[in-house]
């Protein structure tokens, strides 16, 4: 019997294989598949309760800031068609232009034939950054 017990388990273990245990993360950060990011970004917004304040704004600085935004848009847009030699004739800029927005004034000086210069003033705190753009053409 002991014979027969022995023959049986020397049969079923040569057809039986064993392979290493092996530990693969699900992070993306641990090495684990970058497809499992998304998804572990979506679970841990759903589990944070920290909310940033919504601040509601008027309909008055709503379209202050829209005036402003189309300002300063228009600025850009003159100072680099200055720059680059294009014929601005309805300039919004005359000797030296000044805009204030918020707390910084903006002053557009184009004194030199070479250069524009832009000065950024915080109104508060008086720290001052100049730009100068050089012209072409």
């Amino acid at each position: 019997m002991k014979t027969i017990t022995l023959t049986l388990f020397l049969f079923v273990s040569s057809w039986v294989s064993a392979t290493e245990i092996v530990y693969k993360p699900i992070n993306p950060s641990f090495g684990g598949n970058p497809l499992n990011a998304s998804m572990l970004l979506n679970k841990a917004n759903s589990q944070n309760k920290h909310r940033a304040p919504v601040i509601e704004k008027s309909y008055g600085e709503r379209f202050q800031e829209s005036l402003e935004r189309t300002y300063l848009n228009r600025m850009v847009r003159e100072i680099s068609d200055m720059a680059f030699g294009d014929d601005v004739e309805d300039s919004i800029f005359n000797e030296d232009s000044v805009f204030v927005s918020g707390e910084y004034e903006i002053q557009v000086i184009t004194s030199t034939p070479d250069s524009i210069t832009v000065q950024i003033k915080h109104i508060n705190n008086g720290d001052t950054t100049i730009i100068e753009v050089p012209r072409f053409g």
